[in-house]
């Protein structure tokens, strides 16, 4: 079970339509798809996505930090599980997309020893799961069109995403509330977009329109953690931390701080399969619900997030796991299956992949 190869692919595949947020417009999704060989025969695959805007991690930060953190692997037993998840998250200070890619293939590989698919591995169940899908940010018309096509392919929690202009947000809402069956929820996501008081401005707007919102999204900048204590005392609509929570330590500081009502885990923000389920127990602890969700990653590091959610779905309620279904096509060969609003986990060993086309 020594460690004899990484490898690593950057493949980029084509969007069906581009993917727009406050933050950035995504036109194809560039993913970066880690494979590890054991001398024994057993190779784990792992991936990531740079997210510069999002995470700080770039193409090149992510190769150079995977190179340096092989460099402590190589050689090693992959059945010392635990010491090589040690070295992953100290050879490097941050650059949690890589240490994320380099997760996942070292959990792949060990499930897939003992011949048992990872989630069960890990303790969990749960097999079948509905995902909602992100309305990208756009003009009105386009957004209202852009949801009437997810209610119709079946989707029943739409993320809407705002924040260039929370004036001109109030009318994409209630156009979008309008067009779409009351039976489908709304979620916004704001991504950094709004100070604290536009954000209540916005907010209170909503509230007196009468339109049912699910939840917002990380209104205001990351480290505004007084900002989001403000919303939560203003309006009734519950929040959810995205990029204010990166670490199990930004989990607690927030949660200590009761400026939130829920908590977005990704793999790619916080560091892998390890740490999103320490954010889920700590989340626990403290009786707050999470959602799991993904930066435009590929199937193998949204499928991973789907193995995670299986394992603390307890905790994990809600999930935000679209993006395969966004590209053209896929490389991955095996795995989860991703089908319209309906995830479905392998019984094949670790993630069940067989391999990629590049």
């Amino acid at each position: 079970m020594n460690i004899n190869e990484i490898e690593v692919n950057v493949i980029k595949i084509p969007l069906i339509k581009p993917f727009k947020t406050a933050l950035r417009s995504v036109y194809e999704l560039e993913t970066i798809i880690l494979r590890i060989e054991t001398k024994c025969g057993i190779t784990g695959y792992g991936e990531t996505a740079p997210t510069f805007a999002v995470t700080g991690d770039s193409r090149e930060s992510i190769l150079e930090a995977i190179k340096l953190i092989k460099r402590n692997l190589m050689g090693k037993s992959v059945l010392n599980f635990n010491e090589l998840l040690e070295i992953i998250h100290n050879s490097v200070d941050k650059n949690f997309s890589a240490k994320s890619a380099l997760e996942i293939a070292l959990y792949d590989i060990f499930a897939q020893n003992l011949k048992t698919p990872l989630y069960k591995m890990l303790g969990g169940s749960k097999k079948n799961f509905k995902t909602g899908i992100t309305i990208s940010l756009n003009e009105k018309d386009m957004m209202v069109k852009d949801s009437l096509e997810a209610a119709q392919g079946g989707y029943r929690s739409l993320k809407v995403k705002l924040g260039s202009d929370y004036r001109e947000d109030i009318d994409r809402i209630e156009a979008i509330s309008n067009a779409i069956p009351s039976d489908i929820s709304i979620k916004l996501d704001a991504n950094q977009g709004w100070t604290p008081k536009e954000s209540v401005k916005f907010l209170t707007a909503i509230e007196d329109k009468e339109i049912a919102i699910e939840l917002i999204e990380q209104p205001v900048k990351k480290g505004d953690l007084k900002g989001l204590k403000y919303i939560k005392n203003r309006t009734s609509i519950p929040l959810l931390a995205d990029e204010s929570v990166f670490s199990p330590k930004d989990a607690i500081k927030i949660l200590e701080e009761e400026a939130v009502d829920f908590v977005n885990i990704k793999l790619d923000k916080c560091g892998g399969i390890s740490k999103a389920m320490l954010i889920a127990d700590i989340c626990k602890i403290y009786g707050v619900k999470c959602m799991i969700g993904c930066m435009l990653e590929g199937a193998i590091s949204v499928g991973a997030a789907v193995h995670v959610a299986s394992v603390r779905s307890d905790t994990i309620t809600m999930l935000d796991l679209d993006a395969p279904v966004l590209c053209k096509s896929s490389p991955i060969i095996g795995g989860v299956k991703f089908v319209s609003s309906n995830i479905e986990l392998s019984d094949g060993f670790g993630l069940g992949i067989s391999g990629f086309k590049i």
